[in-house]
């Protein structure tokens, strides 16, 4: 039974339970990510694996800026690798198996991690590890739940990923204030040993979870692709058989898969430029890398540090503040990302970003936020805003684009390589921030902002508008040569006149009734009024029903 319908469309429970389960694999890059910033100004931490003047005396103690870069961004170097071969791995095994076993990685990672005593250089390996697990996942899981959504909230399901990863953040900061206070390793094994729970929800819920329909059909199972899509619609074998959407969703994977036969898909091929292929990793990359280049993970990895540095006493309150903000936010992200489309809101996103990372850099830099107190408050609600904008657009925006940009054959590739690609300026960035901020202070956040704007650009200018069309449909678009980024939005297949009225022939072929004249005309008024859409030439399907 359908849970609810969206744009006169079904929708079942098993749709929001795959969102919520996969998004775990959110919730652990999240976790991971979120609890390395406390873990530094931890007591026992630093006597372990910080250098001391005086052995025992924690006040002496710190860590060299190699040391700290090294701790924080050597579990990025292992997501690098873990995306690249998640690919192939989501592709031979399939979607669920291959999550699976990357919970698996990650847990032993976790296990090297609490069974150091003073070695930091094992710290550093086990992070290494979990990182192979944990890029592996981002990878696969926005994949997978792109593949699977109903294309009417595909945006929204995809956008979960993210929204858990601000959770994941949340609940890490939570804990560690927590612990911070309990004698020994306790305080901040306690934190890492509690990322053993989060990889068996996912292991053990994803088990029973539909597979991907687009990886059923292209290992010639059309009969199970049909079921996995009737399950998250909430309908039965019966009731799917004769029901128009699915069968016509069904059919647009077969033909795809059958194309897709003819079309090499090994790594190369993701840099041929056919069929907009070479355009499409290099944007997928692009925007991977520009996500990164926010600034976002300047807060979430040394947040702490920052903080204590503008004169906050308690910098742990801080970090759950932002973390807050980040993740009430995101679920604004789930809407808007829903409602306004894809290019809109990270145009608006990467300058609203922008301004206020200018605020927070320029009150840094005017005065020593240490000593003017009204410095420090300033930038810590600069901070905040700019975490709002993140939040409800280039944080989930990026993920979902991830999902749905690539063609079939070569999806799992392009997508790693796009992941790997933000992997890699997360370790650049958690790598060589030390260095810089010693440099060159709070006008870092020069140097975000700047990229925020670039941000908004490649978006106007390269970004086709892929919200409430199916991947099928998304691929069609991007080799259609009328279609333009800019103009995109309202592109629609041969034999509609505009996406919206694909999307009212939908909801009236699901509903079984055609659509009235007046459907049609209003259609037309809206897109003769705008002065964009696409023109076919033909009567539609809309025109011949009435």
């Amino acid at each position: 039974m359908a849970l609810f319908h969206v744009q006169g469309v079904p929708v079942g429970y098993v749709a929001v339970m795959l969102a919520l389960i996969a998004s775990m694999g959110g919730f652990i890059f999240g976790y991971d990510t979120g609890q390395i910033s406390d873990i530094l100004l931890m007591d026992d931490f630093l006597l372990r694996f910080a250098q001391c003047e005086t052995p025992g005396d924690v006040s002496t103690c710190q860590f060299s800026t190699v040391r700290e870069g090294l701790i924080v961004a050597l579990l990025s170097i292992g997501t690098l690798v873990g995306a690249l071969c998640g690919a192939p791995t989501a592709d031979f095994l399939g979607r669920r198996l291959a999550m699976q076993i990357e919970c698996l990685i990650f847990s032993v990672g976790v296990i090297i991690q609490i069974t150091s005593t003073t070695s930091w250089a094992q710290l550093a390996v086990g992070r290494l590890i979990s990182g192979l697990g944990v890029g592996a996942l981002s990878a696969a899981v926005p994949m997978y739940q792109a593949e699977t959504a109903p294309p009417q909230i595909r945006g929204a399901m995809t956008a979960t990923y993210q929204l858990f990863i601000t959770l994941g953040i949340l609940v890490a900061y939570c804990i560690s204030i927590g612990t911070r206070h309990i004698p020994g390793a306790g305080s901040w094994r306690t934190v890492i040993g509690i990322g053993f729970i989060w990889p068996a929800v996912l292991a053990v819920g994803i088990q029973f979870m539909p597979e991907s329909p687009r990886w059923l059909a292209a290992h010639g199972h059309i009969a199970k692709a049909e079921r996995a899509i009737a399950v998250t619609r909430g309908l039965s074998a019966s009731a799917a058989a004769n029901d128009y959407i699915i069968k016509r969703e069904v059919e647009e994977i077969r033909q795809s898969v059958e194309y897709e036969k003819t079309v090499r898909s090994g790594w190369i091929d993701c840099f041929r430029p056919n069929h907009k292929i070479l355009y499409r990793t290099l944007l997928g990359m692009s925007l991977q890398s520009l996500q990164q280049l926010t600034g976002a993970n300047y807060f979430f990895y040394y947040g702490a540090t920052i903080f204590q540095s503008v004169g906050i006493a308690d910098s742990f309150v801080t970090q759950i503040i932002l973390g807050g903000v980040n993740f009430g936010c995101t679920f604004g992200g789930l809407y808007v990302m829903e409602r306004f489309g894809r290019r809109g809101p990270l145009i608006l996103g990467g300058i609203w970003q922008s301004a206020w990372l200018f605020v927070f850099a320029s009150a840094g830099t005017a005065q020593n936020p240490s000593q003017h107190e009204g410095i420090g408050d300033l930038m810590i609600v600069s901070a905040c805003l700019f975490i709002l904008g993140f939040a409800t657009t280039w944080a989930p925006g990026i993920w979902i684009l991830i999902g749905e940009t690539f063609p079939t054959a070569t999806r799992a590739k392009q997508g790693a390589l796009a992941t790997a690609s933000n992997w890699l300026w997360n370790f650049l960035l958690a790598f060589f921030t030390p260095f810089i901020t010693r440099d060159i202070g709070f006008r870092y956040g020069y140097i975000f902002a700047s990229c925020n704007l670039l941000g908004a650009v490649v978006v106007y200018l390269f970004l086709y508008e892929s919200s409430g069309i199916s991947l099928e449909m998304v691929d069609q678009m991007y080799n259609d040569p009328t279609c333009k980024p800019w103009t995109s939005s309202t592109w629609a297949p041969a034999g509609y006149e505009n996406r919206k009225d694909l999307q009212a022939q939908i909801r009236a072929a699901e509903m079984n009734k055609p659509l009235t004249a007046k459907d049609v005309e209003d259609t037309r008024v809206e897109t003769h009024s705008n002065g964009s859409g696409t023109y076919h030439g033909e009567e539609t399907e809309a025109e011949k029903r009435i």
